[in-house]
């Protein structure tokens, strides 16, 4: 493997179809594309400023890099990637890409990262700020994340979280298979619109959380007293929740039992009779 070490790469492509290198202290300046249609790169210790640096790279290792703002839209069409220890001022990184693993990365401004990532595999990542991260992906497994950027996780298939903490509004929307366990998920209208959703010893805070969804579980989950109007027209429920929950509305089927339910709302507009979902109370 070729080394290039304590040099500085400006101006158009001046890395272009670079295979079996590996790059050490070297600056990305000024100009765009500065690594594009590369193989088997490994860079390390080192710093990128030009727009679109790292495009459609096959293999590609990454440790203790920093990516400054000017460096949006970094990482594109790069598949087999590994990048640890970084940090990343930029928005929209990573985009249409296969197999791609971050380990202990900060990530400043989220802003549509992580679209269209089919195998996406995180542990230990910081989003901040930004819209719509992870929007059209799948295949993704997380093991440590803190969020606060707004609407994560939309469109996503086959989606295994652990240990997150995501605060935003309009989280997992139109999603399909997903599991998140031991985390916390705070903001309104969680999971809209989603199919085969399950939550295990999860913590939810939030308006109106998990309305208009088919096949949702919930094992030991707890609810903020804000969680009002849950479940509305939800089809096929299988909620067990520890403490109470404060109104269930308008749920079509299956059970929810809780240690204890605030009240339970079924208007003219419910799309099942009262007691088509089975509710109990544990309290009563």
């Amino acid at each position: 493997m070729e080394l290039i070490k304590n040099k500085s790469f400006g101006g158009e492509r001046p890395l272009f179809g670079a295979h079996d290198v590996r790059l050490e202290d070297i600056t990305i300046t000024d100009g765009e594309s500065g690594i594009k249609c590369c193989q088997n790169i490994e860079c390390h210790h080192s710093k990128f400023y030009g727009k679109y640096p790292w495009w459609h790279v096959n293999g590609s290792l990454i440790t203790d890099c920093y990516f400054a703002p000017e460096s949006r839209s970094a990482i594109w069409y790069s598949d087999n990637m590994v990048m640890k220890d970084c940090t990343i001022d930029g928005p929209k990184f990573f985009r249409e890409m296969k197999n791609l693993d971050l380990e202990n990365v900060n990530i400043t401004d989220a802003d549509e990262t992580f679209w269209k990532v089919d195998g996406l595999k995180l542990k230990n990542v910081k989003l901040h700020d930004g819209t719509y991260p992870f929007m059209f992906s799948k295949n993704i497994y997380v093991d440590g994340l803190e969020s606060d950027s707004k609407y994560v996780f939309q469109y996503c298939r086959n989606v295994e979280i652990h240990n997150a903490k995501i605060t935003t509004k309009d989280s997992f929307w139109e999603c399909e298979n997903v599991t998140v366990y031991d985390s916390e998920l705070n903001g309104e209208y969680l999971a809209w619109h989603s199919k085969n959703i399950k939550f295990v010893r999860c913590h939810i805070s939030g308006e109106q959380p998990l309305c208009y969804m088919d096949h949702v579980t919930l094992e030991d989950c707890t609810f903020d007293k804000e969680c009002d109007r849950a479940f509305e027209d939800c089809t096929n429920i299988d909620a067990q929740i520890k403490g109470s929950i404060t109104n269930i509305k308008n749920p079509i089927s299956g059970r929810i039992e809780a240690d204890e339910v605030g009240s339970v709302t079924y208007t003219e507009f419910a799309k099942a009779p009262k007691g088509a979902c089975k509710i109990t109370d544990k309290s009563k």
